[in-house]
């Protein structure tokens, strides 16, 4: 009993980033996905609000459209939904927000496809 009570306490006591490793090891080596237990850990953890909180929301923001500025339009014109002209005014006031408070995983694949159509892209 003693050795679990000393367990709950290393649990209870570890900073943010040893939780985010654990949850990794977890996740990789046995297959299971401690989401619910990483977000009630992160405020225990004692570290300040700021170390607790986790990015779960992404801005894609195109900085600017390089030298392919018509195939920059048409990427944005498709993964938008806008129309033409709208595409083409997000484009032409770079910096501008192309998507905003998506996962992160849907953050890096608008990036990767913006910027293999050559244009500058930053995430936030």
């Amino acid at each position: 009993m003693a050795d679990l009570k000393d367990f709950a306490e290393k649990l209870v006591n570890l900073t943010v980033k040893e939780v985010n490793e654990l949850a990794k090891i977890l996740k990789d080596e046995y297959g299971i996905e401690p989401a619910a237990a990483v977000a009630a850990a992160g405020p225990a953890a004692g570290g300040g609000e700021e170390e607790a909180e986790v990015k779960t929301e992404f801005d894609v923001i195109l900085k600017a459209a390089g030298d392919s500025k018509l195939a920059v339009v048409k990427l944005v014109k498709e993964l938008t939904g806008l129309g033409l002209k709208e595409a083409k005014g997000i484009v032409d006031s770079a910096p501008a927000p192309i998507k905003e408070g998506i996962s992160k995983d849907e953050a890096e694949g608008l990036k990767a496809a913006l910027e293999e159509a050559g244009a500058e892209v930053e995430l936030k």
